[in-house]
């Protein structure tokens, strides 16, 4: 049987063109994610599409993400708590071309639960968790971050 080589450019384009959609969960899967062991450096950035700084510091991330092998960038929409509908995180992503993990956490009333992933954060956007992997220390970052301050702050954890 012979599949027309437009069928074939066809599914190839949309396997290259295709934006992977961001994965819903759960505060537990979220700490499972967070106390995960690895060799890497993880980078866990806390941002909602209507946070203007959120959005100003996103590109350092995406940078990160491409240029270090050894660290996993994960960003953690904070969307739904206002807004039950992960559309607009999806579109947000696809105008951005955004290529790290994403992760949209389904949860309500933060203040229940933010304690839980950090004990200083108040629960303010942006806010970023940097782990190493290997030995568990991290740092906990509550503002927007700015030109190479990610890297000197994944050092301090090395």
């Amino acid at each position: 049987m012979r599949v027309p080589l437009s069928v074939i450019l066809l599914l190839i384009s949309l396997t290259l063109f295709a934006q992977p959609k961001a994965e819903i969960i759960k505060l537990k899967q979220l700490q499972e994610h967070i106390q995960a062991k690895t060799d890497k450096v993880k980078v866990i950035n806390f941002w909602a599409t209507w946070c203007a700084p959120c959005i100003k510091e996103m590109p350092l991330f995406e940078k990160l993400n491409a240029e270090r092998q050894n660290v996993e960038v994960t960003l953690v929409s904070m969307d739904l708590d206002l807004d039950p509908n992960p559309e607009k995180v999806y579109k947000f992503l696809d105008r951005r071309k955004i290529k790290s993990q994403v992760l949209i956490l389904d949860e309500r009333d933060p203040n229940s639960w933010i304690d839980q992933v950090d004990k200083n954060w108040s629960g303010a956007l942006p806010a970023t968790i940097i782990i190493n992997g290997k030995t568990g220390k991290r740092k906990f970052i509550e503002r927007e971050l700015h030109e190479g301050e990610l890297e000197k702050l994944i050092a301090e954890v090395l």
